[in-house]
């Protein structure tokens, strides 16, 4: 697991994404990056955060800033996702989970007392080095856009 902290090099990737496409942060350098990291598509808090970001892209744009969302689901699903939602954002398939382990967000999860290995939903701020400007763990989706929002603002 990685300890991340700001000022830290964000770890590069490069990842399948939505319409055929690959996605990797090297690409995106120069310019902001929002990577938000969810666990599975189309379940309720993870649809509700990339419609979120979506009701907010125009206003990233304005700020020459990405959005990229990872998760371990393919690319095949993250199509049907998008669709199905009318999502605007980029979506990374990160089926074999070496994104989020260095991210350190691959992490044991628990429900109903069972213990299983999961995604943290949690989201980091890239500014326009690479470097990591801001880092929000165990996101609670009502508001989340608007925060991640304000924060690259102020950049």
């Amino acid at each position: 697991m990685s300890d991340l902290a700001l000022g830290d090099a964000a770890p590069d990737f490069d990842l399948e994404a939505d319409g055929g496409s690959r996605i990797s942060l090297s690409a995106l350098k120069g310019q902001p990056v929002v990577v938000y990291f969810y666990p599975k598509d189309n379940t309720p808090g993870c649809t509700k955060e990339a419609i979120a970001f979506t009701d907010q892209i125009e206003d990233f744009k304005k700020l020459g800033t990405a959005i990229v969302g990872i998760s371990p689901d393919t690319a095949r699903k993250h199509d049907n996702f998008i669709a199905k939602h009318n999502l605007a954002v980029r979506l990374g398939a990160d089926t074999e989970k070496t994104t989020a382990e260095a991210y350190g967000v691959w992490v044991e999860k628990s429900m109903y007392g069972k213990k299983y290995m999961g995604v943290e939903r949690a989201t980091f701020l890239v500014d326009a080095d690479g470097k990591i400007a801001q880092i929000w763990r165990k996101v609670k989706v009502a508001g989340h856009a608007e925060a991640v929002l304000e924060a690259v603002q102020a950049l």
